[in-house]
């Protein structure tokens, strides 16, 4: 069946890196708690969450107002927990084919292709979902026409200020959990740079070898 929605992917940035630091069973427990937070905002937006892939949610909503609701709810959940990565989105709105639970279609691959080009903490939708956030009151930064794999044409891009700043939050460098500054087990200086770690083994892997989890710099940095 043919119908609209708006398709949301929402994931946890930086998962590979935590995954090899805290282990398989802290990133499934992060995973679980993520699809917990999705279920809840789905229930309260007239979303619904569609599945779980990998460290991913996928959810569809009637309208784009109520897409950026369950993410915005999402979000707020990930940001109440402490030492829990940063989420990310990507939104868009469009036809979809609807069959057996599931949605498929040209909207639903340009929603991922989307989710893949934020950063942590960051959402971002496509003209029509800009629209609805204006209308919520939700600041919205253009980025242009981007280019995305595999789709034909660049797309228009905008960022969403889905949450307010939340101004005690770091990210550990090593594992990219997000940790308020209180209740890091570690805090370490390097190149006049402080630094929050979550644990005693983060904190030995940055001390061993910092450069390696620290972005490249000079002109050709991203």
């Amino acid at each position: 069946m043919n119908t609209q929605r708006t398709i949301a992917f929402v994931d946890l940035a930086g998962f590979t890196a935590l995954t090899e630091v805290h282990g398989d069973d802290t990133a499934l427990d992060l995973v679980d708690t993520l699809t917990a937070a999705a279920r809840n905002a789905a229930t309260a937006t007239d979303a619904e969450l569609v599945k779980t892939i990998g460290d991913a949610v996928m959810l569809a909503a009637p309208h784009p107002g109520a897409g950026l609701g369950a993410v915005e709810r999402v979000f707020e959940a990930a940001y109440a927990s402490d030492a829990f990565p940063e989420p990310r989105a990507g939104l868009h709105h469009g036809p979809v084919i609807a069959r057996g639970g599931d949605y498929f279609g040209a909207t639903v691959n340009l929603a991922a292709r989307v989710a893949s080009r934020a950063g942590s903490g960051q959402a971002i939708g496509t003209a029509t979902i800009a629209t609805a956030a204006q209308a919520a009151d939700l600041d919205t930064v253009p980025l242009g026409p981007t280019r995305l794999r595999n789709i034909l044409e660049p797309v228009e891009l905008f960022a969403i200020e889905i949450c307010p700043t939340h101004v005690d939050l770091s990210v550990d460098p090593v594992c990219r959990m997000r940790l308020s500054c209180q209740t890091a087990v570690a805090r370490i200086r390097h190149a006049n740079t402080e630094h929050w770690l979550c644990s005693l083994d983060c904190a030995r892997a940055f001390v061993t070898d910092p450069d390696r989890y620290l972005p490249a710099e000079g002109p050709d940095s991203p």
